[in-house]
């Protein structure tokens, strides 16, 4: 019984410091942009909002999830396949992570200006979009993903029997 409480304490963890690290890495972008519209005292504002949001609540929620994260792998049974993709994009999330880290460096610098528009905005968006996508996707589905049939598609030929039936029925 205590270990079934531990389990749902540690998943309660996990997925309420996912949440808080997922929300922050979608918002980020959009404070990002409104850099480039703001001079003095919002300039300052806008800095310490965005610092408090990766510093204070992200990070440490990043931290918390990964640490949790790595508990569970040995409380459950996560040797399968699609667990190595969630952690594949577990760490598109992270690396995003750092670059946001530095961007909020490079963003609020006075010597250094950089310009944060619109197109990095929605490429920020769409990738941290993507990546919480495909955790939850993953997570949720548990799809029946096969290793072995999945290296067949590395073998020399193995692109070329996929694209042809494919080429063959555009051209008919």
């Amino acid at each position: 019984m205590t270990w079934d409480i531990v389990l749902w304490l540690t998943k309660f963890a996990h997925v309420s410091a996912i949440a808080l690290w997922a929300g922050g890495m979608i918002v980020l972008p959009f404070l990002f942009r409104q850099r480039s519209h703001v001079e003095g005292d919002e300039e300052h504002r806008l800095h310490r909002l965005t610092r408090f949001l990766y510093v204070t609540l992200m990070s440490p929620a990043a931290f918390i999830a990964v640490g949790t994260g790595i508990g569970l792998i040995f409380l459950r049974e996560t040797f399968v396949e699609w667990f190595s993709l969630k952690l594949a994009a577990v760490g598109v999330l992270a690396g995003m992570h750092v670059l946001s880290g530095l961007l909020v460096l490079k963003l609020f610098d006075t010597d250094e200006r950089v310009k944060f528009g619109w197109p990095r905005t929605w490429v920020m968006t769409v990738v941290n979009l993507g990546a919480v996508g495909a955790i939850l996707f993953l997570v949720l589905a548990k799809p029946g993903l096969d290793a072995n049939r999945i290296a067949e598609i590395f073998a020399p030929g193995a692109l070329r029997e996929l694209v042809m039936p494919l080429i063959a029925s555009v051209t008919r």
